[in-house]
């Protein structure tokens, strides 16, 4: 059994987090947008907590850090909250590649639909993925979501727009 809990981003989560984006980078790269170099640096990091927290106080997002025996795994994320009649958000997640292939990310997922269909009460979330990546598929297909079509030139990935399978899952 994993061992992995979620628990929301902090701003003293810098520089572990760069510490595991820095060693994950070259596995992370290829389904990420492009980065700034300004990006790979505590600096870099410190801004992108205080933009993604500022986002959380509006309202808007659900940040998170995966920890798995102790130490940051990961980040999960729910974006682009929307309320009214969609009650909807937006799930991004990537683990350090080190525990790649071991379920953190599954689970990882589960804890923040659970978080998002009890304690944000939303009604949907949805995520993108490019049709070759084939472990986050898996990913989203263990954690109940189902596929829902296919988005072309949806998304600017590394510098390319890329098509996207999109998934949802909803209570």
């Amino acid at each position: 059994m994993v061992t992995v809990r979620i628990r929301p981003l902090a701003a003293t989560d810098a520089a572990e987090l760069l510490e595991v984006r820095t060693r994950s980078r070259a596995q992370l790269e290829p389904w990420e947008p492009l980065r700034e170099p300004s990006f790979w640096t505590l600096a870099g990091q410190q801004a992108s907590i205080e933009a993604a927290l500022a986002e959380r106080e509006a309202g808007r997002a659900h940040p998170f850090v995966v920890e798995h025996e102790g130490r940051i795994a990961g980040a999960v994320n729910l974006s682009q909250v929307a309320r009214g009649i969609f009650q909807n958000a937006y799930l991004g997640y990537w683990v350090d590649a080190a525990c790649a292939g071991r379920g953190l990310a599954t689970e990882a997922v589960r804890q923040a639909v659970a978080f998002a269909f009890g304690e944000a009460g939303l009604h949907r979330v949805q995520a993108a993925v490019m049709p070759r990546n084939a472990a986050s598929i898996r990913v989203l297909e263990k954690a109940g979501f189902r596929e829902e079509g296919l988005a072309l030139r949806y998304l600017q990935i590394a510098g390319v727009w890329e098509d996207h399978k999109l998934f949802a899952v909803t209570t």
